[in-house]
């Protein structure tokens, strides 16, 4: 069937998955009970009202725009860098183009364009195979598997590599993070090998409860980091790269040839100001509370005879998990658009993708609104969800 029908009268209609996805972010604007409401998902007003409203803790607003990154961009830089315990950092547009600058930085000073990641780096799975593409870079894969790769894989992988990159947390194998001490092994492993270590740490913010360290300690095993400010700290978008006060100087110079200098940015960086403001001192309270709404989903979703429902990591490692179930995709956004329409809560806000023959996934994510939950409102949540499911899998 099309997922566009036509009225008699001309008017578009739409069905199908696009519906369903219309129907979602309908539910989750309405809902009055969700684990997660993101800045995103506001109207232009309220993004704009909250913008000069809350941008006024975190900077002067009497202070002049920023032309080609002065000002307030270099303000926000300085902050990250201090934050990081890094000599200087660099603000940019966007992760894809810091964390290409930044190799390929690193690739002219190691003489060696190989850099060593893992298959379910962001980098390999969302965009577009960049590195070679665009940057000249070779990216090798240590492991695909649902795990951060090993020291062993690192000191034992059979060809040279100039850098090593890590995803910290690994997204897509469920917001993964390794063990402080495995984390320090690695870094050696590489070390070794006379490879510069890279964290993509897109996410890093969230690492501090996990690790048991401050940011600054975690950010300097590493020779430069990455960090986004709209993932954790709810920013409009933007990234940021610190490192060596020498490779941040050269990476300006490589993010004006990128086009990524762009004349006024002060939306963008006041928002990720108000992030490091409001949300990075909140994330650790998220991380922890995640734990309880992971556990209550699990005890309420098994107790509601949901056949092999699974949370993972059982224990997060930040205030981000997946949810797999044995049903197909449409059938879980079905009941969950339908538990929010219904009932005005959503327990599952994010959208379902295949995991598998017969199973399908989503990603939770627990924020400020998230902290209101008690562990008996999310197994009566996690019940009431799986009271619209079939009573088979698989749909």
């Amino acid at each position: 069937m099309s997922d566009v029908a036509r009225h008699e009268d001309g008017q578009d209609t739409r069905s199908g998955p696009e519906a369903l996805r219309e129907r979602r972010r309908a539910a989750h604007r309405e809902a009055r009970r969700v684990l997660s409401r993101a800045g995103f998902g506001k109207s232009l007003r309220e993004r704009l009202t909250w913008l000069q409203e809350a941008g006024a803790e975190a900077y002067d607003l009497d202070e002049p725009g920023d032309m080609y990154g002065d000002r307030i961009v270099e303000a926000l830089e300085e902050r990250v860098a201090s934050l990081l315990g890094h000599e200087a950092a660099a603000f940019f547009p966007t992760g894809t183009m810091a964390q290409q600058v930044a190799l390929r930085c690193w690739a002219g000073r190691t003489g060696d364009a190989t850099v060593a990641l893992h298959g379910l780096a962001h980098p390999e799975v969302h965009e577009r195979q960049a590195f070679g593409r665009v940057s000249g870079l070779r990216p090798v894969r240590l492991t695909s598997e649902s795990r951060q790769p090993t020291a062993g894989e690192v000191r034992d992988f059979e060809e040279p590599f100039g850098a090593l990159m890590l995803e910290l947390p690994l997204r897509d194998a469920g917001f993964l993070l390794p063990a402080w001490e495995e984390l320090g092994e690695l870094v050696d492993a590489a070390r070794e090998r006379e490879a510069v270590v890279h964290f993509d740490g897109a996410r890093l913010w969230e690492s501090t409860e996990h690790f048991g360290r401050p940011l600054d300690e975690i950010a300097g095993l590493a020779d430069s980091v990455y960090v986004s400010f709209y993932k954790s700290l709810d920013g409009f978008g933007g990234a940021a790269l610190a490192g060596p006060r020498s490779l941040v100087e050269e990476a300006k110079t490589w993010r004006h040839r990128y086009g990524g200098l762009a004349f006024q940015q002060f939306p963008t960086a006041l928002s990720a100001l108000i992030g490091l403001e409001r949300e990075l001192p909140r994330l650790p309270e998220y991380v922890r509370h995640a734990r309880v709404v992971a556990a209550a989903l699990s005890e309420g979703l098994a107790g509601a005879g949901a056949p092999w429902a699974r949370v993972h990591p059982g224990v997060p490692h930040t205030h981000e998990f997946q949810v797999w179930l044995p049903y197909a995709p449409e059938v879980l956004a079905e009941a969950a658009v339908r538990q929010a329409e219904e009932t005005g809560t959503m327990l599952f806000a994010g959208g379902w993708q295949p995991g598998g023959p017969g199973l399908a996934l989503t990603e939770v994510t627990v924020r400020a609104e998230g902290l209101r939950w008690t562990a008996d409102d999310v197994r009566r949540a996690a019940r009431e969800f799986a009271a619209r499911l079939p009573e088979a899998g698989h749909g």
